[in-house]
């Protein structure tokens, strides 16, 4: 009997340890998240929360919702990122613009009131920060790049522009937008997301202006544009081998012009085999 009363006894003792433990490492934390209606706080409240993980629980009125999470087991910026990819600004992440577009039209919020908190160049230091504590889930996505597509059919475009092929460069743009639209938001890391939805804009509408036209001067003129939001995606995810950044200083006018080579090498891309060595490695970009 006194056995069975010890036992008891370190049980509860056990019991109110794990219920401490579970109240030191509970958050609560009141963000703003942009959304108009009941089917909004539905879509967001199940994206944001997980069992035992975290929970949400958003106002359709004032446009605040009250996180409530396991800092052992998730963050702010986790719960708000998966609330992003389902389309709905946030005062970390934006939404994809084709999710966006993709909401019922009674939840298409106003975007002319997003909120530009934390997308921006400060929070971009975030790519060079320790993620250490993310979830296991997050470490084996990045693993796989899920950004490899896009990759290969930049490189693609980049060496029908050293051959001069205007029609190859345009058909290799056209298959550079198809990767990005096919790239699964939902496996980028954080870091990877953040930058990721920075450029995006601009890597459309470089890649869609080399698509429509067949005009190397105009493909190469927009070139140098992709380059450069390349490279910022470039420099945070995960690389299967080095790249080179390179610099032609006689391009662009005279201003010089960037571009990426997955061989050291030159080959320009903006002159071909008129000057085809011109230029020189900048930066070596490695795994």
């Amino acid at each position: 009997m006194k056995s069975i009363k010890i036992i008891s006894l370190v049980l509860m003792a056990l019991s109110i340890t794990s219920s401490y433990a579970q109240s030191k490492n509970q958050k609560s934390e009141n963000v703003k998240i942009l959304g108009n209606c009941n089917m909004c706080k539905s879509t967001i409240e199940k994206a944001g929360t997980i069992d035992n993980e975290a929970k949400v629980d958003w106002d359709k009125d004032t446009k605040i919702a009250t996180l409530t999470y396991d800092s052992l087991k998730t963050s702010k910026d986790d719960i708000l990122k998966r609330i992003a990819l389902v389309g709905y600004d946030n005062e970390s992440f934006l939404a994809p613009e084709d999710t966006y577009l993709n909401l019922p039209s009674c939840c298409q919020y106003d975007r002319a009131e997003q909120i530009s908190a934390n997308i921006d160049e400060s929070k971009s230091d975030m790519a060079f920060m320790d993620h250490s504590k993310h979830s296991n889930k997050m470490i084996e996505v990045q693993e796989t790049n899920p950004l490899s597509g896009v990759y290969d059919s930049y490189f693609a475009i980049k060496d029908a522009l050293v051959k001069t092929d205007g029609v190859l460069a345009s058909t290799n743009a056209k298959m550079l937008l198809k990767t990005i639209n096919e790239v699964k938001m939902d496996q980028l890391s954080m870091d990877v997301h953040m930058v990721w939805m920075k450029v995006l804009k601009n890597l459309k509408e470089d890649a869609a202006t080399i698509a429509d036209t067949k005009v190397i001067g105009k493909q190469r003129g927009h070139f140098d544009s992709l380059s450069k939001n390349i490279y910022e995606i470039m420099k945070v995810s995960k690389q299967e081998s080095p790249t080179y950044y390179q610099f032609c200083p006689m391009a662009n006018n005279g201003k010089g012009a960037n571009w990426l080579s997955k061989e050291e090498t030159i080959k320009n891309p903006y002159y071909g085999s008129q000057m085809m060595s011109c230029g020189k490695t900048v930066e070596t970009i490695e795994e």
